[in-house]
């Protein structure tokens, strides 16, 4: 058996920063819209040496290795091992969450594989992978709150041309959440609420003045040049420039996508990405 699936990346439409829990992540309030940038996964019969995964350009495990084995603990499968093959196209540590995107999609691969589809259980594996698996086992555009891992479907999907601007540089995530509580970012528990009752008045599309990520202060505190990109991205048209989840990805949000593909010259590697759906994510036999 073959398998092949996509793994879309995601974009935080909004991101409003709460307070940290007690098990040491922040409490949430985000949407989040998947987008035509994507990873490409293969599930295929594995070697005598167990279950592996090939993903170029990686070094060491990533959450693929992990979503195999919680996979198998969590289903009981007991299946012939199997090798899944990742092609890279989401920037790596650009705050697009692109190895949640490829957990995700992982397991929607191990699902169809295994005959063990019961969405509840993918989402409790995608759980305890990550506060961003579980929006990313069926793409589009959810509501998340709590760390992200409590998530409520939003029908349709935005309505954007997406700029996409990588870095060279990488930014860890759990450093952005360390330099916004060093900055004193995080609203207090009634701030978070009110913001999560701003957004749910104004979905399914958020007014610009909800596109806000607040975890930017701190990247940009970390890699200052990010500040000139988002003013650039600012100049070339976007009717929002932010920077993507945890940076240092700038995004350029456009209601006009022409405009969004006539600004991309101007920057280096940029790409163009359109809002997807949850057919973006089906899984095809190959």
């Amino acid at each position: 058996m073959r398998l092949e699936t996509r793994a879309p990346a995601k974009i935080n439409v909004c991101l409003f920063l709460g307070p940290v829990r007690e098990d040491g992540r922040h409490e949430l309030v985000t949407v989040m819209q998947s987008v035509s940038l994507t990873d490409k996964l293969r599930l295929e019969p594995g070697g005598d040496g167990g279950d592996e995964v090939r993903c170029p350009g990686v070094d060491g495990d990533n959450l693929v290795d992990d979503a195999i084995a919680r996979f198998r603990l969590a289903t009981g499968w007991d299946g012939d091992p199997v090798r899944i093959s990742v092609k890279k196209r989401i920037p790596v540590a650009g705050g697009m969450a692109g190895g949640s995107a490829d957990a995700g999609a992982a397991l929607r691969l191990l699902a169809r594989a295994s005959g063990h589809e019961d969405r509840e259980v993918l989402l409790a594996i995608a759980a305890g992978l990550g506060a961003d698996v579980p929006a990313q086992v069926r793409p589009g555009r959810v509501l998340a709150t709590g760390a992200g891992e409590r998530i409520e479907r939003v029908p349709g999907v935005a309505r954007y041309g997406v700029l996409v601007v990588p870095s060279a540089t990488p930014l860890r995530t759990p450093d952005v959440f360390r330099e916004a509580d060093r900055l004193g970012l995080p609203r207090d528990a009634a701030g978070l609420e009110a913001a999560l009752a701003a957004v749910r008045a104004a979905l399914p599309d958020l007014p610009d003045e909800l596109c806000v990520n607040e975890l930017q202060p701190a990247a940009c505190s970390l890699r200052p040049d990010v500040e000139a990109t988002l003013e650039a991205v600012g100049a070339a048209g976007a009717d929002v420039a932010m920077v993507s989840g945890s940076g240092p990805t700038v995004l350029g949000l456009f209601r006009d996508r022409a405009a969004a593909r006539a600004a991309a010259p101007a920057f280096p590697h940029a790409r163009v990405a359109r809002p997807v759906g949850p057919h973006h994510g089906e899984v095809l036999s190959s």
